[in-house]
C-alpha cells in the first residue's frame, strides 16, 4: 500500500515545501501555504499510450475550419475571433461582483434558443440562479442549471444531459474526490481544470470557466491554470461606474488583445458598439489637465480620457497616486520632466486617473500622462481637437509604438485634426504633428 507523506503547497505560485511556514519563500505571499497529502508510490507509472509519430513541419499542414458559434453579443464575438469554437476552454476572471456571472448567463440565454446548455455552479444555489435570470429575462427551457461542488457530479451530469455549451462558476469551488485536498488548492484547481478540458476536446464542448482574482487583481492559483485552457479573459470595471470590459489576454483561436465593452443596466450587461463615443461622453470642456488618448491592446482601439491633476503638496513627501496606470511609470514620467524640462515637481502633489476605471499597461500611454501633468501645472487647458500616443525614454525622447494607423483613424473619425505622435511614423497626414522629444510634444499644446 502506498504511503502518503504531508507538503505544504503555496496557493499562489504552486511552490511546495515539507514544511508549514506563514510567507511563501518563493512569491512572498504570506498565510498561502495549505496542507496536502502526497503519495510516495514510486512504483507507479501511468498507462502508456501510442505516441505520434514526428512529421517534418513542411509535412504538418492540415487545412482545418473551425466552426464557430455565435454568443450572440457581436463585438464579444469579434473579440473571440468570431465566436466560441467547438472544444474550446475559456477562462473569465474579474473582481467579485463585477458582472461576471450575470454576463455569462445572458450567453447561456443566448446560445439555449438553439443548443442545450447546462451551468453548473459552485457559489449559487439553483434558486439564486433563477432569481438573477429572472431579472434579466434569461429563462429558457434549454438552460440547466447545477449547482454542484463535486467535479465527478458536474462530469456524469455532462455524460447524461448531453450539452452543447457548459459553464462552470467557479473553477475554485469545484473539487474532485480523488484528492484529499480541500477546493481551491493547487492540486484541486489543476485536477478540476484538466479533466473538464479533457472532455471538452473529447466531445467538442466549449466549457467557460470562471476564475476567482486575488488582491492584486491576477488569477488565482497557479499559472499552470492559464496554460491550460486555450483562451484567458479578464473582466474589468469599477462598480461605480456604468461599463464593464472583458479583455481577451490569451487566445489560441484568434488575436489577443482584443476587447469587448459593455453598460451595466438594470436588466443585465448590453454591449456598447461604439465605445469612444461612451467614454468621451462626459468629457469636460475647456478644463486643464485632461489628454484624449487612443488606447488599444488589440486591432480595435478606444479614446479614453486621461486626466492629471497637480496641486501644492502640504506633506514631507509628495503624493504620487494613480488610477488605471502604474504608478512606477509615473514615477519615470515625472522624472523625465522635470530634468528635460527644467520643471520643479518635487514640491506637487501628482494624481492620474484613466476616466472610467480602464486599466492601461501599454507605454504609448507615456506621452498623454506627460501632457496631461503640464497642462495641470500650467493650469492651461490642452486644444479639445488634440490627441497624442508615444513612449518616453529616459533621456525625453518620444518612440514610436504600435497600431499606429488603427489609433489615427480612430481619432479622425472622431474629428481630432491635432495628433501627436512620434517623429519617425512614415506617414503624410496634415492632421499630425510628428515630434521627436518631449519638449516638441509640449510646444503642441499652444
Amino acid at each position: 500500500m502506498a504511503k502518503k507523506r504531508t507538503i505544504y503547497v503555496c496557493n499562489e505560485c504552486g511552490a511546495t515545501f515539507p514544511t508549514w511556514s506563514g510567507r511563501c519563500s518563493v512569491c512572498g505571499s504570506w498565510n498561502s501555504l495549505v496542507e496536502e497529502k502526497k503519495s510516495s508510490n514510486k512504483s507507479f507509472r501511468p498507462e502508456r499510450k501510442e505516441y505520434s509519430r514526428p512529421v517534418p513541419i513542411t509535412k504538418a499542414k492540415i487545412e482545418e475550419k473551425y466552426e464557430r458559434i455565435s454568443t450572440g453579443i457581436r463585438t464579444l464575438d469579434e473579440a473571440l475571433g468570431g465566436g466560441i469554437v467547438k472544444g474550446q476552454v475559456i477562462l473569465i476572471s474579474g473582481e467579485p461582483g463585477i458582472g461576471k456571472s450575470t454576463l455569462l448567463l445572458q450567453i447561456s440565454s443566448s446560445m439555449a434558443d438553439n443548443s442545450k446548455v447546462l451551468y453548473a455552479t459552485g457559489e449559487e444555489s439553483a434558486h439564486q440562479v433563477y432569481l438573477r435570470g429572472e431579472r434579466i429575462q434569461a429563462l429558457k427551457e434549454n438552460l440547466i442549471i447545477l449547482s454542484e461542488n463535486i467535479l465527478e457530479n458536474i462530469l456524469d451530469a455532462i455524460e447524461s444531459e448531453k450539452p452543447d455549451f457548459v459553464i462552470v462558476d467557479s473553477v475554485q469551488t469545484i473539487y474532485s474526490t480523488q484528492l484529499e485536498s480541500i477546493a481551491g488548492s493547487v492540486s484541486q484547481v489543476r485536477e478540476v481544470s484538466r479533466r473538464l478540458t479533457e472532455i471538452a476536446k473529447q466531445k467538442g464542448i466549449p466549457v467557460v470557466l470562471v476564475g476567482q482574482v486575488t488582491k492584486e487583481g491576477n488569477i488565482a492559483g497557479p499559472k499552470v491554470l492559464e496554460h491550460i485552457v486555450d483562451t484567458v479573459a479578464q473582466f474589468e470595471g469599477e462598480r461605480g461606474h456604468a461599463y464593464r470590459v472583458l479583455k481577451i489576454i490569451k487566445n489560441r483561436f484568434g488575436a489577443a488583445g482584443e476587447l469587448s465593452v459593455f453598460s451595466m443596466e438594470e436588466k443585465g450587461l448590453k454591449e456598447v458598439a461604439d465605445p469612444s463615443s461612451f467614454f468621451l461622453a462626459e468629457r469636460p470642456q475647456g478644463k486643464p489637465g485632461s489628454v484624449i488618448f487612443p488606447f488599444t491592446e488589440g486591432s480595435k482601439p478606444v479614446l479614453v480620457e486621461i486626466q492629471a491633476l497637480v496641486s501644492k503638496t502640504v506633506y514631507a513627501v509628495p503624493q504620487r497616486k494613480t488610477q488605471g496606470f502604474d504608478i512606477n511609470r509615473l514615477s519615470i514620467i515625472t522624472a523625465i520632466l522635470e530634468k528635460e524640462l527644467g520643471i520643479f515637481l518635487k514640491d506637487r502633489d501628482i494624481f492620474v486617473n484613466i476616466v472610467g476605471g480602464i486599466d492601461i499597461r501599454e507605454p504609448a500611454a507615456d506621452l498623454p500622462v506627460a501632457l496631461a501633468i503640464i497642462s495641470s501645472l500650467r493650469n492651461t487647458p490642452v486644444p479639445e481637437n488634440l490627441v497624442a500616443f508615444g513612449e518616453l525614454g529616459l533621456t525625453g525622447e518620444v518612440r514610436s509604438v504600435y497600431y499606429t494607423e488603427h489609433r489615427i483613424k480612430e481619432a479622425e473619425k472622431f474629428g481630432f485634426t491635432k495628433i501627436v505622435v512620434p517623429a519617425n511614423i512614415d506617414m503624410n497626414n496634415k492632421n499630425l504633428i510628428k515630434v521627436k522629444n518631449i519638449q516638441q510634444a509640449v510646444e503642441a499644446l499652444k
